[in-house]
């Protein structure tokens, strides 16, 4: 067994889904989290834009056999 963890963008989070199930994972778990970096996402709530430091992304973690590394990866 293999554990994968992978951060990706919540835009990408189907994709990433239907990836893995073409993979043959059935299963995996996934968290929403913050994270600080470069790059800054500017908000608008009614009509006032706001800068916020944190990026929002999610962290998938996937176990996995070996046979099922690669396809996965």
């Amino acid at each position: 067994m293999k554990k994968i963890e992978a951060i990706i963008r919540k835009t990408k989070f189907d994709e990433v889904k239907e990836a893995l199930n073409k993979a043959g994972i059935e299963f995996f778990s996934f968290w929403e989290v913050r994270g600080i970096g470069k790059a800054h996402e500017e908000r608008i709530y009614r009509g006032v834009a706001y800068d916020t430091s944190t990026i929002e992304r999610i962290l998938i973690s996937i176990y996995c056999r070996e046979k099922f590394l690669k396809p996965t990866i």
